[in-house]
């Protein structure tokens, strides 16, 4: 992937990247597969479940350094240079509204 954006002179042209989450995890430095913090954004518990979908707010990502909180290599780019790719953005919410609502209610029982 670094040789990829050498290539292209990603550097040289200040491009911002759109891809899929798992590029943009990979292009960061994060560990993939299922780990306990998979967000790039903030400190998100992927392990506590008691917490989600009650807690709304978690902790931004204030550094991304290797060794620190399943940062596995130093970013290839910038954080601020990438954007999220809104498909995936829209299906999330929608799968998150679904497992939110109320499975008995008429609301549920409509969809």
């Amino acid at each position: 992937m670094k040789q990829l954006l050498q290539y292209i002179k990603c550097d040289t042209y200040r491009w911002n990247i759109c891809a899929d989450l798992k590029v943009i995890t990979l292009l960061l430095g994060l560990q993939l597969g299922y780990t306990k913090f998979p967000c790039f954004l903030c400190e998100w518990d992927s392990r506590d479940k008691a917490h989600h979908y009650v807690e709304r707010i978690w902790p931004a990502r204030k550094i991304l350094e290797p060794g620190h909180k399943n940062i596995k290599h130093h970013s290839l780019v910038e954080s601020l240079r990438i954007l999220l790719p809104p498909l995936h953005i829209k299906l999330d919410l929608m799968k998150n509204f679904v497992k939110a609502m109320d499975h008995n209610g008429t609301a549920f029982l409509y969809l």
